[in-house]
Order: C-alpha cells, then structure tokens, then sequence
C-alpha cells in the first residue's frame, strides 16, 4: 500500500478548499444568519408581548379608575392604540372587544358592532371569535335585528361554557320573536350544556317564565 506524502496530503487539502472553501463558507454564513435572525426575531416578539400586556393593563385601569367620561375616553384612546401598534398579538383582539364594550355603554351600536366583526372575521383564536359573536348578536338584537343576529350561530361550536351562553343568547333572541317554543328548546339545550345547571340559575327561571305562558 501506497502511503501519501505530507505533501501531497497538503495539496489535496489545498484543492479541496479550492473547490469547496467559498460555497462552504457560505453556507455557514446562511446558517449563522438564521440563527441569529431567529433569535432576534423571536426577541422582537417578547418584546411586542411585553410592550402589549403593558399597554393593555393601563388601558383596564382606565376603565377601573371610574366611570368617567373621561376615563373611558381614555381607554378608548388605549385600545386604540394597541390595535393600531401591536395589531399581531391577542392584546389587540382584547382591545376591540373592550372597544366594542365602551361603545355599546355610550350607545354607540355602529361602531360596537364593527368592532366585534374585526374580530370575528379576524382573530385567530376561535375561543375570542365566539366571544365577539355572542356579544354581537346582544348588540344586533339592541338594535332590533334578532334574526341577523340568530344567523350568527350557524357554525358548530366547542366548549360547555361557550355552547350554553350562545344557547341561552338564541333563547333570548327567539323570545323576542315570540318563538316561545324555540326558544324553551334552546334554554334547555343551555342547561344541558352544563355540567352544574344551578350555575346559571336564570336558566331555570326562564323556563318556568316560559312554562307559565304555555
């Protein structure tokens, strides 16, 4: 067996890194840079978090401090704001909802209503979506449109607690249609949907109200 000299064995290296050194050393650059992208994004997010919750929590102590005008002004100036900077965190779906809250305490149905639908149509958490969907469909009904409002609970839903408070929303929504049976209906399938009924006990007195009618 041939053995290769130190020579040799040198410029083999040397042509290796020749043909190989400059893709190589890209590749570990591209590499790097990944990392090190990934990091910093991943503390941009952290940070925007922070930032968010921050932000959030003044706007809750806006609307804790009194009920003021000029409180909930305030906070309506808050939600305001993080929606507009730090649109890609839940704080954001949190500040419309709040936004849809404080309109709905001036009175304001328009604006209440829009605010819910940004983010039914555009939160990704599916839990805050039917939040904003029940609320809405209060909102809808203040404003005398109980059958819009009962066509927003067309899609299944998960969720004991969530089933029974849209099912007790669809009664309400079908007695003021004066759809009484329907409306018994769903009371009760609200009350089934808990696993303790004498949570919500106005369950059971609105279908004795109901019972006294028939």
């Amino acid at each position: 067996m041939a053995y290769e000299t130190e020579d040799e064995q040198v410029e083999k290296i040397k042509e290796m890194w020749r043909q190989h050194g400059v893709p190589l050393l890209t590749g570990v650059a591209i590499a790097l840079a990944g990392v090190f992208g990934w990091h910093a994004w991943n503390n941009y997010q952290d940070t925007q978090a922070r930032n968010a919750s921050t932000l959030y929590q003044s706007m809750l102590e806006s609307v804790l401090a009194s009920d003021s005008e000029a409180s909930r002004a305030r906070a309506a100036e808050l939600a305001a704001q993080l929606r507009d900077e730090y649109a890609n965190t839940r704080y954001a779906d949190f500040a419309a909802l709040m936004q849809a809250r404080l309109a709905v305490e001036a009175k304001d149905f328009p604006v209440a209503e829009q605010s819910l639908r940004e983010v039914i149509d555009g939160s990704k958490n599916t839990t805050l979506q039917e939040v904003a969907r029940q609320r809405l469909a209060r909102v809808l009904a203040q404003e005398q449109r109980a059958e819009e409002a009962l066509e927003l609970f067309s899609a299944p839903i998960e969720g004991a607690e969530l089933r029974a408070s849209r099912e007790e929303i669809r009664g309400d929504l079908l007695l003021s249609l004066d759809r009484g049976n329907e409306a018994h209906e769903a009371y009760k399938a609200a009350q089934e949907a808990l696993e303790d009924a004498s949570a919500r006990p106005q369950l059971q007195l609105k279908l004795d109200d109901l019972a006294e009618e028939v």
